[in-house]
């Protein structure tokens, strides 16, 4: 690791920290090794986040972690490289397209096991706008984080959708499906 790649950021901001990455991954073809000593102890504790990449609102790339395994500014220096570089749904961002990007970082709370013993339980206690879900069943799994519900504000229709995303028919319930459910804080 060279001394440029475990440098801090002079970057006042996750979001800038996260733009500086991409710029690396750009002009080095791999993700900024970061040594979480020289950043603020906040970006230094333990956190899982999702980085997503906007051009023109059109969604350009969104990968993130679940649970808090790394220091969130490690978190953030990965999520920012794989939503630019990794995402399968797009091409490789390119120089190009950087001034338009828009990037938003979510932290995500811990998840927690959601228990519903039927869909119309599940729809019941669903918050609209508030809760991100994780569904899993066998080797099925996926995620909509809260944002997703400005597109999608019906409970039906969000679940539907997540059901689709794991690829799972829709309407689709059994007894071996598992939920848990988490909240998140966008930051700067």
């Amino acid at each position: 690791m060279s001394s440029a790649e475990s440098r801090p950021s002079t970057a006042p901001s996750l979001r800038g920290f996260a733009r500086e990455c991409i710029v690396h991954g750009l002009a080095h073809g791999r993700e900024r090794a970061v040594d979480p000593s020289g950043y603020p102890a906040t970006w230094r504790q333990p956190g899982a986040c999702f980085v997503t990449l906007r051009i023109r609102v059109a969604l350009r790339g969104c990968t993130g972690s679940l649970e808090a395994v790394r220091p969130l500014v490690c978190d953030v220096a990965r999520n920012a490289y794989r939503s630019a570089f990794c995402d399968p749904r797009f091409p490789p961002l390119s120089r190009e397209e950087l001034p338009e990007v828009e990037i938003k970082i979510a932290v995500l709370s811990a998840l927690e096991p959601f228990e519903a013993s039927s869909e119309a339980e599940l729809l019941a206690r669903l918050r609209p706008g508030v809760d991100g879900l994780v569904l899993r069943d066998g080797p099925h799994a996926a995620t909509f984080l809260p944002a997703v519900w400005e597109s999608l504000p019906e409970p039906r229709a969000f679940l539907d959708a997540l059901r689709e995303k794991a690829e799972l028919p829709r309407g689709y319930w059994s007894p071996t499906l598992r939920f848990e459910r988490y909240t998140t804080q966008d930051v700067d």
